[in-house]
C-alpha cells in the first residue's frame, strides 16, 4: 500500500493537471431537478454523439469515457467532468469549454440546464432524485449514522477540484502541507453557495459548512500531516483507520459500511469471508476518504465550490502556480509553516461563513489571498506555458485578483444581487448562473 502511493512519484516533466467539476441540473420550465429516466440518462445517451463511450451498471448508463477523461453521475444527478491529465492550464480550459458546449447542446434539446453553484439554491433534500448507482445506496444508508449533513453533501453540493502530481515523498509532503494550510483560502476565493430553500443561508460557502458535519472519520484538515516524520506510511496508517463503505465484487457493491480495512487485511471481513484485499480494493477505499486534500498517487485539492466557467479555469491555475514551481512552493511554505494547528482549524471553521473577511493574525484572509496570488502568479510566469497568443497561464488569475482586491467572492456578488436587483427572487439564479 505504501508502494502504491509512492509509485505516484514522477519526474517534473511528467507532471500533469487534472481538473474535475460538478454542476447542478434543472428543468428549464419548472426549475425542478432533472430525474434520471428521461433526463440525466438521456443527456448521457445524447453526449455519445461526441465520441463518448458509455459505462453501465446493470442496464443503466452511469458514466462516459473519452480518451483519459470521463463524465460521471453524482448521487443527486449532479453531472461531473473528470478531466484528462493535461500539460497546461490552457489545455484544461479548452477541455472544460468543449465539455460545457457539448452539455449545453444536448441539455437544450430536452429543456434542461446546469447551474454554476456549489449548492442547490432551492430544492429540498427530500425532492432531489436518487441516481441508480450501487455505492451511493450504501453511502446513503450509512451517512446519517456518522454525521448530520452527509446526505446534504451527497445530493445538494457541487465542487471543483484539481489533481496534481509530486516528484518524491519529500515533495509530496511539502505540497500536501502547503495545500492543506491554504485550502481554507481556496474555499474563500471560490465561495459560491449562499442560497438554500430559495433564501440566503447565512454562509458564503454552505457546501464547505456541510463538510464540517458529514463524517469526522474521513474528513478534515489532517493535522498529523504536519508532524515530524510524516510520509506515505503515515497516510496509509490513517487510511486504514477510516471505516469502509463497500467491497466491489463481480459488478456489485457489497455493503461493508463501518467495517475495518485492517480486518479485511487479516481475511476477517464478514462480507467476503476469508478473502484478503487486492490493491484495487485499497484504491477503492482511498476513494471513500474525503479530507480537504486527498492523497492517492497524486494530490487532490478538494476545498472549493464549483463556479462559473472562468473560475473552472482559474482553480487549477491558482494551485499549479503555487505547487509546480520550486521557488513558488518554497515561498508558499514560508508563508504557512508557522501557522499552528489551532489557526488552521479556526480558518477552516470560520471561512464558510465569513469568506475572505475571515480574521487572521491581525488582518483578514483577504490579505493572505493577495500574497498567495502573487506567489501563484510568479510560479505560473516561471513555468512559461504560453497559448497561441503568447499569453502565460497567469491570464486565468484575473477573476481571483479582483476577488482579492475587493474582498468579495462570487457568493458576495450573488448576495448583493439577491438583496438588490433580484429583489429576493431566487428564480433569477436560473438565468444568471446557468452554464
Amino acid at each position: 500500500m505504501i508502494e502504491r502511493l509512492a509509485g505516484g512519484s514522477k519526474q517534473k516533466e511528467q507532471w500533469r493537471i487534472g481538473t474535475e467539476h460538478e454542476k447542478i441540473g434543472f428543468c428549464l420550465e419548472e426549475y425542478t431537478p432533472i430525474p434520471y429516466k428521461g433526463g440525466i440518462q438521456t443527456i448521457l445517451e445524447k453526449l455519445q454523439r461526441f465520441d463518448w463511450q458509455p459505462v453501465y451498471e446493470g442496464d443503466n448508463v452511469i458514466a462516459l469515457k473519452r480518451d483519459d477523461a470521463s463524465v460521471s453521475l453524482e448521487p443527486g444527478g449532479q453531472l461531473e467532468l473528470s478531466g484528462a491529465p493535461l500539460e497546461t492550464v490552457h489545455q484544461t480550459c479548452g477541455e472544460v469549454s468543449r465539455h460545457l458546449r457539448e452539455v449545453r447542446e444536448v441539455a437544450d434539446e430536452i429543456g434542461a440546464g446546469f447551474l454554476s453553484l456549489g449548492f442547490r439554491p432551492e430544492t429540498r433534500l427530500e425532492d432531489v432524485p436518487v441516481m441508480p448507482k450501487g455505492r451511493y445506496s450504501i453511502m446513503r444508508n450509512y451517512m446519517p449514522k456518522v454525521g448530520t449533513h452527509g446526505l446534504e453533501m451527497m445530493f445538494r453540493t457541487c465542487t471543483v477540484q484539481t489533481n496534481l502530481d509530486f516528484g518524491s515523498e519529500a515533495d509530496m509532503v511539502k505540497k500536501l502541507r502547503v495545500s492543506l494550510a491554504l485550502q481554507p483560502l481556496g474555499t474563500a476565493l471560490f465561495a459560491n453557495s449562499p442560497f438554500m430553500h430559495g433564501k440566503l443561508n447565512g454562509y458564503k460557502s454552505y457546501r464547505s459548512r456541510i463538510w464540517l458535519d458529514t463524517d469526522p472519520d474521513r474528513t478534515g484538515m489532517l493535522p498529523f500531516a504536519f508532524e515530524e516524520g510524516f510520509g506515505f506510511e503515515q497516510y496509509v496508517d490513517y487510511a486504514l483507520g477510516v471505516p469502509m463503505y463497500f467491497v466491489y465484487r463481480d459488478g456489485e457493491y457489497l455493503d461493508a459500511s463501518g467495517k475495518s480495512f485492517r480486518d479485511f487485511l487479516d481475511g476477517k471481513l464478514d462480507v467476503v469471508p476469508g478473502e484478503k484485499p487486492t490493491i484495487s480494493d485499497f484504491d477503492d477505499h482511498l476513494s471513500t476518504i474525503f479530507p480537504e486534500v486527498r492523497l492517492k498517487t497524486f494530490l487532490e485539492m478538494r476545498g472549493s465550490d464549483t463556479g462559473p466557467w472562468d473560475e473552472l479555469c482559474a482553480f487549477p491555475a491558482f494551485w499549479v502556480g503555487l505547487l509546480y514551481d520550486e521557488a513558488a512552493l518554497d515561498t508558499a511554505w514560508d508563508l504557512v509553516k508557522d501557522w499552528t494547528e489551532e489557526e488552521r482549524d479556526q480558518l477552516r471553521r470560520n471561512v464558510p461563513k465569513m469568506g475572505l473577511q475571515t480574521p487572521f493574525r491581525g488582518g483578514t484572509l483577504q490579505d493572505i489571498a493577495k500574497i498567495a496570488l502573487a506567489i501563484s502568479r510568479e510560479g505560473l510566469k516561471t513555468r512559461g506555458r504560453l497559448n497561441a497568443h503568447g499569453e502565460s497561464e497567469t491570464v486565468f488569475l484575473q477573476d481571483l485578483d479582483q476577488f482579492a482586491r475587493t474582498g468579495k467572492s462570487n457568493a458576495d456578488v450573488l448576495i448583493d444581487k439577491f438583496n438588490g436587483e433580484w429583489n429576493g427572487d431566487i428564480k433569477r439564479v436560473y438565468q444568471d448562473c446557468i452554464y
